[in-house]
């Protein structure tokens, strides 16, 4: 494993960028949703620097593979429920954003129960794998590199624990 954003490094920009959601919310309650399992640290550190009111929810995403008789296999994304987000300001938060497919099939589902304002974050967006036009609206670092793991971010379980983000090759075991 090596290094490629330090916990220093990670709380710097995490420290800037709850200054800008601060700024872009003022007093405004702002409904933080970390995207489990990966976006749980990010979340956390990032609501501890917004100084907005917040209130922290979590949810499951999966992709989920179905079989009609006779037809191909169709891709699924399942989320748990949301809770009311009619009128409420809501702020959807992942570690990493890779091909964008189910953080915007979350968006457009959110946006159909009419929230105020739907806005996404991400500590770690991987550009080069986008296979959808998401705009993220507040991003940590890009990065179009191999694997990574730490601050939330896992392989085969592991490695979520670590305070800095490190990659990992394709080929090594752990």
């Amino acid at each position: 494993m090596k290094t490629v954003f330090s916990e220093e490094q990670i709380q710097n920009r995490i420290r800037a960028m709850g200054q800008d959601v601060s700024r872009d919310y003022g007093q405004e309650v702002i409904h933080a949703v970390g995207i489990l399992e990966g976006g749980f640290m990010f979340l956390a550190d990032l609501v501890r620097r917004v100084t907005s009111p917040v209130a922290c929810h979590f949810m499951k995403m999966e992709m989920a593979d179905t079989h009609d008789s006779g037809h191909q296999p169709r891709r699924n994304i399942v989320y748990g429920s949301l809770g009311e987000v009619q009128g409420q300001n809501i702020l959807l938060v992942d570690a990493m954003v890779d091909s964008g497919i189910t953080l915007e099939h979350l968006v457009q589902q959110v946006l159909l129960r009419k929230p105020k304002s739907v806005r996404t974050a991400t500590l770690i967006s991987r550009e080069n794998g986008r296979r959808v036009a998401l705009q993220i609206d507040y991003v940590g670092f890009s990065w179009d590199g191999g694997r990574l793991v730490g601050y939330g971010m896992d392989r085969e379980g592991l490695y979520r624990n670590l305070p800095y983000v490190a990659a990992v090759s394709s080929n090594s075991s752990h």
